[in-house]
């Protein structure tokens, strides 16, 4: 890494870092001596991330230009690392209007470099003949490095680390299939690189002299079809050899949806990944290493880059996830917090029962649900909504979870996500599946009149037309089931494991 020389550490405006790459690349500018400076639609998203108390967040949005001015102010670097995953057809005009109004608040704040993430082009390939979401990410990084601020546009393929969407999209297809009938684009020359060697690349591409304006291409020291690359997966996971039959029926949208079925990623998220991997990508030059130079056992090989994703997946140190970015057309409506909602009807199912076990016991198992440890009533019912919501194009219930113990805001939950957490007293949650309206889960930590403990529960939901108010009433009489069974089998567990731990009896 580069350590800034200066008096005063230069200031990095971070975009993007709530997600994968962002939330990984903000501690690394910290420890290689740079001031951090986060940029944030939602600030909130930021404060349960372990570098949240050494780095100062604004709130703005990249496509709202006079939102950006306070966050530029005394910048001398600007990372730009956000981009549309949507599938509709007006994500290129998004990216290409907050591009354009990053691009002159950089210039007109004086900011000395601009360093954009984007994917690698395959070579020879007219740029009409891209997939749309490459096509976007060349364009955004043309409109950068025409910016008038000298730009860093960093051009990489399949990211291989622990939370990937590239990693998890190939963790699970090979070990959850032995015998695979796969696309004809697993012959697909590509050239991963492991997200040490990107952060590494991001961090020293800051101190790029000013006269460098240009792309550079970066990627590990391995060149692999993606057939080697589960072929290899196997071998370093411990796994039988996998049999793949490619076939040439599977178009990218088709594998997409196959993806999504067999993996956690959604095919909404995967299919931008698998329209990249119709071409070979695989870089044509070298030149980043002029000016961040790789020391020894960099870049990273691609079998110790899978057994570094793994260590960190089985310790459960995985610091972000793919899933940590909204799925295209997810709500991001907060939750209404006045009773008589000027948005129309509110449906709600409410829940309370006394529990005889410590309030910290309790919400040991609130922030502990979902993932591996289940809704904790009627797993049929769970994992048919959950399906059902694949098939529909939704996320589905196999996001899982980040980390095992541990929530923060902005965390995917299978098929919800995170939106407040008060530690210790309340777990809020805003759905994700596909839903003709807004519904969100709340789970608390209470006390009655009498000092016991008491769990809380509810349930909302805003519908959207006659199809929302059909959806609700016609889900009503499994509400007893589903959220009454959650209720008091929260509560048990609470109690069993209070008891265990030495906590329970708080009651009289």
């Amino acid at each position: 890494m580069v350590t800034p020389t200066s008096s005063e550490a230069p200031r990095c405006l971070v975009t993007g870092a709530s997600g994968y790459i962002g939330g990984r690349l903000v501690p690394e500018l910290l420890d290689s001596g740079y001031r951090v400076r986060c940029l944030a639609r939602h600030p909130d998203k930021l404060r349960d991330f372990p570098w949240a108390d050494r780095v100062e967040t604004v709130r703005g949005d990249v496509t709202v230009a006079d939102s950006l001015r306070e966050a530029f102010t005394g910048v001398d670097v600007a990372y730009y690392l956000v981009h549309s995953m949507s599938s509709t057809a007006r994500f290129e005009d998004t990216d290409r209007l907050a591009a354009r109004a990053f691009a002159a608040e950089a210039r007109a704040a004086g900011v000395r470099r601009i360093v954009y993430l984007g994917g690698l082009t395959p070579r020879g390939v007219p740029e009409n003949e891209l997939s749309p979401h490459l096509r976007s990410r060349t364009e955004v990084g043309r409109i950068l490095l025409d910016s008038g601020v000298p730009t860093a546009v960093l051009r990489a393929a399949v990211v291989i680390g622990s939370g990937s969407a590239s990693f998890e999209m190939l963790r699970y297809l090979t070990e959850r299939l032995p015998v695979m009938v796969t696309p004809s684009w697993v012959g697909t020359r590509v050239q991963p690189i492991a997200v040490r060697d990107v952060l590494r690349y991001l961090v020293g591409s800051a101190a790029m002299p000013a006269d460098v304006n240009r792309t550079f291409d970066v990627g590990g020291p391995d060149v692999l079809t993606y057939r080697q690359m589960m072929e290899r997966y196997a071998e370093v996971a411990g796994l039988r050899r996998r049999l793949i039959v490619p076939v040439p029926v599977l178009t990218p949208r088709l594998s997409s949806q196959w993806i999504g079925l067999v993996t956690p990623v959604p095919a909404a998220l995967a299919r931008p990944l698998t329209e990249s991997l119709r071409h070979e990508v695989v870089r044509t030059e070298n030149d980043i290493t002029r000016y961040v130079p790789d020391g020894p056992g960099r870049p990273i090989p691609f079998d110790e880059s899978l057994r570094l994703a793994l260590r960190r997946v089985r310790e459960a140190r995985v610091t972000t996830r793919w899933s940590t970015a909204s799925p295209p057309g997810a709500p991001s409506d907060p939750l209404p917090t006045d009773p008589d909602w000027a948005g129309g009807s509110l449906y709600t199912d409410e829940r309370a029962r006394t529990v005889d076990a410590s309030p910290e016991a309790l919400w040991r198992v609130i922030e502990g649900v979902g993932g591996e440890n289940g809704w904790y009533s009627f797993p049929l019912a769970w994992a048919v909504r959950g399906w059902a919501d694949r098939l529909a194009g939704g996320v589905g219930l196999r996001r899982g979870r980040r980390d095992a113990e541990r929530l923060r805001v902005g965390d995917a939950l299978d098929f919800w996500r995170v939106e407040a957490i008060d530690r210790g007293r309340l777990l809020r949650l805003r759905a994700e599946m596909r839903l003709p309206g807004l519904a969100w889960l709340e789970m608390a930590v209470d006390r009655d009149e009498q000092g016991r403990t008491s769990y809380r529960q509810r349930a909302l939901f805003h519908p959207r037309g006659l199809a929302g108010q059909a959806y609700w009433w016609g889900v009503a009489p499994f509400h007893a089931v589903v959220f009454g069974g959650m209720a008091r089998n929260i509560t048990r567990t609470a109690e069993t494991e209070g008891d265990r731990s030495g906590t329970a009896g708080t009651g009289p």
